[in-house]
């Protein structure tokens, strides 16, 4: 009886979709990461879609295929910082035990160092834009398929675990803290804490914010 081709064929297509997923990663990080450079050296403003293609070497149309525009290019870096400081605190909480103000405290230090490799006008840029596509995800102009809730595995876990109380929303709680992060790296970037670190203060406001949810009467 001859022997079925098929398990042949559907491993040859699925290492071709593997392949296809790794370029296209691939081609969209370098987008992302000559759209930086460029930032950097020229400025956001001065900098066009052309430039950035001819320093990540890909077509105009390749382009538009993975961003609809420059200023998505800035809401990808947006999630990047994000998803960075979640990989941080998913770090922590793997290692066992755990404090929350700490965890928040090392995730944000990492997002501080991120933020000091780049001029303050484009991360000023960059939160502005994250609250034109929020605004749009909000509205139904672009579906919500995005994971920028930095903080929302912590806080699912503490609850878990007992070091939040028990009827917290950490749904509620997790926008919240967003929310202060977004506004503190805005007030950084724009010189507002003066030589106070971006770390201590926004983690010292979110450490206000959960102490006063766990305050909260049972609704």
């Amino acid at each position: 009886m001859p022997r079925s081709s098929a398990a042949p064929v559907a491993d040859g297509s699925q290492r071709r979709a593997s392949f296809q997923r790794a370029r296209s990663t691939e081609t969209k990080r370098s987008l992302v990461q000559a759209a930086m450079a460029l930032w950097r050296t020229n400025g956001y403003a001065k900098t066009t879609v052309a430039d950035i293609c001819r320093a990540a070497g890909v077509s105009r149309a390749l382009f538009y295929f993975y961003f609809p525009a420059k200023e998505d290019i800035l809401f990808e870096v947006g999630l990047l910082s994000t998803r960075a400081a979640q990989k941080t605190v998913h770090q922590e909480l793997a290692g066992g035990e755990y404090d929350v103000d700490a965890v928040i405290g090392k995730a944000l230090r990492s997002l501080e160092r991120s933020m000091a490799r780049n001029p303050r006008d484009l991360i000023v840029e960059t939160i502005l834009e994250g609250y034109r596509q929020e605004q749009r995800i909000l509205t139904g102009e672009r579906p919500d398929d995005t994971d920028a809730d930095m903080f929302g595995e912590l806080f699912a876990t503490a609850k878990a675990d007992g070091k939040l109380v028990a009827h917290v929303d950490v749904g509620r709680l997790s926008r919240l803290a967003q929310m202060h992060v977004s506004e503190g790296v805005r007030h950084w970037a724009l010189g507002g804490f003066g030589k106070q670190s971006f770390a201590d203060v926004v983690a010292g406001d979110i450490a206000a914010l959960i102490a006063g949810f766990n305050q909260q009467p049972r609704g």
